[in-house]
């Protein structure tokens, strides 16, 4: 029952300061702990643990935490005092005089023998303690602490009497539990530490020495036929946990052949399997060979009781000695290939781990053990390859049949279960199943590398007995695996002087696609065909009627779209002839995202028409939707309307990505390709369609402007306009410069930036279009520099993209500062404003703006009278972030911003640098004036080496926060 506790008390002790501690009755610590513990209240529940957790700190914790680990205590009052213990030594261990390390020790010890029956979590605790403890004085101050510890856990010595003057009971069983838990968590708690990598070094080679005292011990405990399952599975944990400290398999490799005995026993087999996996999987094993060779014949000798396991659906089972067999044959693949005198045996075991990938059942509802070995068939593969041609052409004649079988395990395991059976799956198990599909997809492709033209050849003569011999009553699943063999091969090679594709793309139409996982797989293999289809247009008639028959299935939405945007974009020049079908079949609704890839592929389709067919299929396309959007436009807005309007605006904007009349044949998508300049008398259709729905656009804004994310579908049609047109989208930016200054003039929005930095990029240059684009960047910014001046902290998004605009004007067009209309210095104002944002884009944009802003400055002199008069300002904001204002992940960029500083003004940064690091406690006072010195010094003799400055304001960066040499330098 939980005592009644003054809670205003404890309260205000919480805002007192911890070192009034002495005054504080241990009754409170107990009130404190009850609270905790068992108050259902979560405001007072961290009240106290707010309280406890200062208390903890306390100098007086060294005291205290002895009175809560009393017989008389509840476990979880004692637990608190272990774990109190734990903290002191692990992060204060500097406040304990040297003189008290020995009782601390004895204390320590002591207890952990009266616990060692328990309450486990309490002992636990106090093992972690001992352990931080021997990690801070191993090995000056204790040079041998694991033989120390076992002598104090003999079971023959003395009751020995703990801390209070109670008697620890004998209990030979329990001792050797306690010695086992607090060897386990000795590497554990190494594992754990954040240290210093010499004393990381230092602290694992003196405990890898205690390795000696350890190993005998434990091969004693798990051979005695006295020993507990539970003593012998504290040894398998012990053991596992040391092997983390990568103590030589030639020293350990007896015991690890000990733990082959525990994979009889069910109790211990899962630990036993972790402990081997965990010893046989450290990459120094490699050094010892004669220990893995003779661990191989244990790893075979598993195989009857995978086989059983396997035929009786013992998952668990089959599981683990999967799992030791990929531990033995991945990890050791080229020390087991080159023993020649071994041979027969790796090849046991890789005819051992073929047969776990093969193993019965649906991944992952029936077994879940055949995904483990995928990565294994990878590794053999590239070791294989990786040896001198003679060797070479030995380890392929062995291993190519066994990767022939491979291909075939795997096609078998990437089979559907039946439709029913497949609907009863949850949705969990069918995405884990399609994962696992890309997997074995990823490792047929790799296998191809070994395997060639063969692989090929073969998928082909299979796939062609089942679709041309009557005689064969192939079910679909198997027609669907060898496709999606072909699929997952040609995806990634260069299948185009195959001789079999032909003989494919002709099999491909006599498949039934009423299955529609069947037919998925026919689309993505149409699909990864794409290329070779261009090379050979001729097959297009016999191979496009199917993708087009799949359009019009919803339920085929998402594989025969996207086979058709690959097609229209490899196969565009010489798909006229079925364009009107496209376009027909192409009106089918379709979801959203699938709305998005088919406008993508009518754009590569009509980029490829003859000049004078584009605009008229362009019309025919998008005007439903163009009235659809017409109509939205004159309602009144509402939800439904809105995410109508942007779904038509986005299908536009995709439509837009691709639709490029001078798309060179080999361009990609998205790319900037080179341009064809048009003949002066005709304009480019999307500029035609643009122009005619501007007014439109308007009309939608109008009602629309406070939208975000209307406008930004706005922006997004005309940004992708712009970025795929580049100077053909010219006579454009009259009235859309002129509608940007109006509507963010009205509503300020990042989008409109956004579009706005786009048109510098590529119409800044040219002197027609400067006048209309100087006009709306000074509209953009005097509207940015209001947002400014009330408080931008709630517009980061603006802040940001403000910050990118600016940095492409000084990059594309820096005379654009030369106009009277734009205010320098509140511009650099903005900038210093930006740096100080939380927001991590925000500050690399300002960052940006400011590396643009250095080189600029001997240019355009309004920029050097600002830096001149300001610099100091800019300085002192950089280091301060650098200091600990901002998150460290963004020091790089500041680097970029002082190299930039030193590189255009080097005098000057040196004036400021000392100006501002004279200041005390300024940029952190965790920094002497002499590592400020420093750090001066070393960063104005860098004016060119990025690299070099990086590590300099990283380094400085550490000492500023107090983690230089912590551990956490490396993070």
């Amino acid at each position: 029952m939980a005592r009644v506790v003054n809670w205003r008390y404890i309260n205000k002790t919480v805002r007192n300061r911890i070192t009034k501690f002495v005054c504080f009755a241990p009754s409170v610590f107990l009130q404190a702990l009850y609270q905790l513990y068992f108050d259902p209240d979560m405001e007072r529940k961290n009240v106290a643990q707010k309280w406890l957790t200062q208390a903890q700190t306390s100098a007086r914790a060294w005291s205290f935490c002895w009175a809560l680990l009393s017989p008389d205590k509840i476990p979880e009052v004692q637990f608190f005092g272990a774990s109190t213990l734990h903290t002191k030594i692990s992060r204060h261990w500097s406040d304990l005089p040297a003189d008290q390390h020995e009782s601390l020790r004895m204390q320590l010890l002591s207890h952990i023998l009266h616990f060692s029956s328990g309450p486990k979590m309490v002992l636990t605790r106090l093992c972690v303690a001992l352990a931080s403890m021997a990690l801070n004085l191993i090995p000056q101050a204790w040079s041998q602490p694991v033989a120390d510890m076992v002598r104090a856990f003999q079971p023959q010595k003395p009751d020995s009497e703990d801390g209070s003057g109670a008697k620890a009971p004998q209990d030979p069983q329990s001792h050797c539990l306690a010695l086992l838990e607090l060897l386990t968590v000795l590497p554990e708690e190494f594992q754990s530490s954040r240290l210093a990598q010499a004393r990381r070094g230092q602290l694992r080679e003196a405990l890898a020495g205690e390795w000696a005292v350890v190993c005998p011990m434990l091969r004693q405990l798990l051979q005695s036929q006295d020993s507990s399952n539970q003593v012998k599975e504290k040894v398998l944990r012990c053991l596992s946990s040391w092997v983390g400290l990568d103590v030589a398999l030639g020293e350990s490799h007896e015991l690890v052949q000990d733990c082959f005995t525990a994979l009889s026993n069910p109790e211990l087999f899962d630990m036993a399997v972790e402990t081997i996996v965990n010893a046989i999987s450290q990459p120094d094993c490699q050094r010892y060979v004669n220990a893995l060779v003779n661990l191989l014949p244990l790893v075979l000798g598993l195989h009857d009781q995978l086989k059983t396991a396997a035929q009786n659906g013992d998952m668990e089972t089959s599981h683990g000695i999967c799992r030791i067999a990929v531990a033995m044959g991945e990890t050791h693949s080229r020390v087991l290939l080159e023993q020649v005198d071994h041979w027969q045996e790796y090849l046991a075991l890789v005819n051992m781990i073929l047969f776990c990938t093969g193993i019965p059942g649906h991944y992952p509802v029936s077994e879940t053990t055949s995904s483990l070995t995928l990565t294994f068939w990878y590794t053999l593969q590239d070791d294989i390859l990786s040896f001198e041609e003679d060797k070479q052409a030995v380890y392929l004649q062995v291993y190519r049949p066994i990767y022939f079988q491979l291909v075939d395990v795997l096609l078998h395991k990437s089979h559907y279960p039946s439709q029913e059976e497949y609907e009863s799956w949850s949705s969990d198990d069918k995405e884990q199943f399609r994962i696992y599909r890309v997997d074995i997809s990823d490792t047929l492709m790799y296998v191809y590398e070994m395997l060639g033209a063969e692989l090929l050849s073969n998928l082909y003569d299979r796939l062609g007995r089942q679709l041309m011999d009557p005689q064969q009553s192939a079910v679909w699943q198997d027609t669907e695996a060898l496709l999606f063999g072909f699929q997952s091969i040609a995806e990634t090679i260069d299948v185009n002087y195959s001789d079999v594709i032909p003989g494919l793309i002709g099999l491909i139409p006599r498949i039934n696609i009423s299955n529609i996982m069947l037919a998925d797989t026919v689309m993505y293999t149409i699909g990864s065909l794409a290329e070779w289809l261009a090379d050979h247009p001729v097959m297009l008639g016999g191979i496009l009627p199917m993708v087009l028959q799949g359009l019009v299935k919803p339920e085929l939405s998402v594989s025969s779209v996207s086979t058709l945007k690959r097609i229209c974009r490899e196969c565009r020049l010489d798909l006229g002839p079925y364009a009107q079908d496209i376009l027909t079949v192409s009106q089918v609704r379709h979801t959203t995202s699938q709305c998005m890839w088919l406008m993508q592929a009518l754009g590569f389709l009509l980029s490829a028409l003859p000049a004078e067919e584009i605009l008229g299929r362009l019309h025919s396309l998008i005007t439903p939707h163009v009235q659809q959007l017409d109509t939205l436009a004159q309602q009144e807005p509402n939800p439904a309307n809105k995410q109508s309007i942007i779904h038509i605006l986005g299908m536009l904007s995709s439509l837009f990505t691709t639709l490029d009349i001078n798309r060179q044949t080999d361009g990609l998508e998205g790319a900037a390709s080179p341009r064809l300049t048009p003949p002066q008398s005709t304009q480019n259709p999307v500029v035609v369609v643009l122009q005619q729905v501007f007014t439109l656009i308007q009309t939608i804004l109008s009602k629309w402007l406070h939208d975000s994310d209307v406008v930004e579908a706005v922006c997004g049609v005309f940004d992708k306009s712009v970025r795929t047109l580049l100077h053909d989208f010219g006579p454009m930016v009259a009235q859309l410069s002129e509608m940007l200054g109006q509507i963010y003039s009205a509503f300020p929005q990042a989008s409109a930036l956004d579009l706005a930095r786009q048109m510098v990029h590529i119409f800044a240059g040219e002197e027609h279009h400067i006048s209309n684009i100087r006009s709306l960047i000074e509209v953009l910014t005097s509207t940015t520099l209001n947002i400014f001046q009330q408080g931008p902290r709630d517009h980061p998004d603006i802040a940001e993209s403000f910050m990118h605009l600016h940095a492409q004007i000084l990059k594309r067009k820096p005379d654009l500062y030369l106009s009277d209309q734009l205010d320098v210095k509140a511009l650099f104002y903005c900038g210093i404003l930006s740096v100080k944002f939380p927001e991590t884009p925000t500050v690399k944009a300002a960052s940006m703006f400011f590396t643009e802003f250095l080189s600029r400055c001997k240019d355009v002199p309004s920029l050097g009278d600002v830096l001149q008069r300001d610099g100091k300002l800019l300085t002192e904001t950089i280091l301060q972030a650098v200091g600990g204002g901002s998150p460290r992940s963004l020091t790089e960029h500041f680097s970029e911003v002082l190299l930039s500083l030193n590189r255009h003004c080097p005098a000057l940064l040196s004036q400021w640098l000392k100006e501002t690091l004279q200041t005390p406690g300024f940029p952190s006072a965790q920094v002497s004036t002499e590592q400020k010195h420093t750090f001066t010094q070393q960063l104005l003799r860098e004016q060119t080496n990025k690299r070099r400055v990086k590590e300099i304001v990283k380094e400085f960066s550490l000492l500023c926060r107090g983690l230089q040499g912590s551990g956490y330098s490396d993070y």
